[in-house]
């Protein structure tokens, strides 16, 4: 299978900057489309790391392209009540004519700021994991259309959600994170894994394990796709690209900007050597690149075009 190319609009450079202009982004995503760039996704958060709101984001986005397919990279589930994400997903899959993709997330264990999201929302941070395996359980059963009875964190009696998503059962659900409980909550109950390791190799061991789990659970691991997020800064001049992703690290992440660079898969430099990291981990399993760009857009959209003709992709 050939990998996709997604791209990662920079909803938190714009908000950082000072200039948040939807119409501007809205440009870039069209501007991906006509490169042929076969995704675009947005990430979330509310005070830990503002930016727009992902899915009021992606409904705009759905309305000004055609083809390439939106997605969240990722959705914080726990933070939002489940019945009206789940319509939120419905419409924003019927805008999109079942172009949307689910990325989940439960977000950092050992980070104050995202923590204080939880609390600002007020959302138990403990726990967290099983709010989401119910939550997405809730929105699958609301995406059917059909009257959901349900007792738990949530209660419903006789309840019928509409308009249902476009797609029969819901959008593909894709569960983010490396750590072996996001390894296996991707086998066993969803449709991809988004990890960020920071080496080939790491994937490959993960994602072996995705699939093993998927098996061991009943499922077909063919019909999972394997997906990764990374940093990416083309620059045939290599110095200035590494400068320029440990000064998008520092600004993104506050105080922990090289601990996250460290931690992170990125690339910085030529195009020919940009091939090679993405061809390490197709090799590894990813056919489903997430990139998010360090630098000017516009540019690095291209620049990156150009990487994948040379990939073949």
């Amino acid at each position: 299978m050939t990998p996709k190319i997604g791209y990662l609009l920079p909803t938190r450079e714009r908000v950082m900057e000072g200039s948040p202009d939807g119409v501007k982004l809205i440009q870039l995503a069209q501007r991906a489309e006509d490169l042929a760039y076969d995704s675009l996704w947005i990430g979330d958060s509310l005070i830990d790391r503002p930016r727009h709101e992902p899915l009021t984001m992606l409904a705009g986005v759905a309305g000004s392209t055609k083809r390439i397919s939106l997605g969240t990279a990722v959705l914080l589930p726990a933070l939002r009540n489940p019945v009206l994400l789940a319509q939120q997903v419905a419409t924003l899959d019927q805008l999109s004519a079942g172009r949307f993709i689910l990325g989940i997330g439960i977000g950092p264990n050992n980070h104050q700021g995202a923590k204080a999201e939880f609390v600002a929302a007020g959302v138990p941070f403990d726990k967290r994991v099983g709010r989401i395996l119910e939550s997405m359980q809730l929105c699958r059963a609301l995406w059917s259309g059909e009257p959901v009875n349900w007792e738990g964190r949530w209660e419903l009696r006789n309840a019928t959600l509409g308009p249902t998503p476009y797609r029969v059962g819901g959008p593909p659900i894709w569960m983010g994170g490396s750590s072996s409980g996001s390894i296996q909550r991707a086998g066993c109950y969803f449709e991809g894994w988004i990890p960020d390791p920071p080496k080939a190799e790491q994937f490959r061991e993960g994602w072996s394990k995705v699939q093993s789990t998927a098996s061991r659970a009943g499922r077909d691991p063919t019909k999972i796709t394997g997906a990764m997020y990374m940093t990416i800064r083309i620059d045939e001049k290599a110095a200035a690209a590494e400068r320029c992703i440990e000064e998008f690290f520092e600004a993104y992440y506050p105080g922990r900007g090289e601990q996250m660079r460290l931690s992170r898969p990125w690339y910085a430099g030529g195009a020919l050597g940009a091939a090679e990291y993405l061809l390490d981990y197709a090799k590894a399993g990813a056919s489903h690149f997430v990139l998010r760009f360090a630098g000017d857009h516009e540019d690095q959209l291209e620049k990156m075009s150009g990487v994948r003709n040379q990939l073949g992709w």
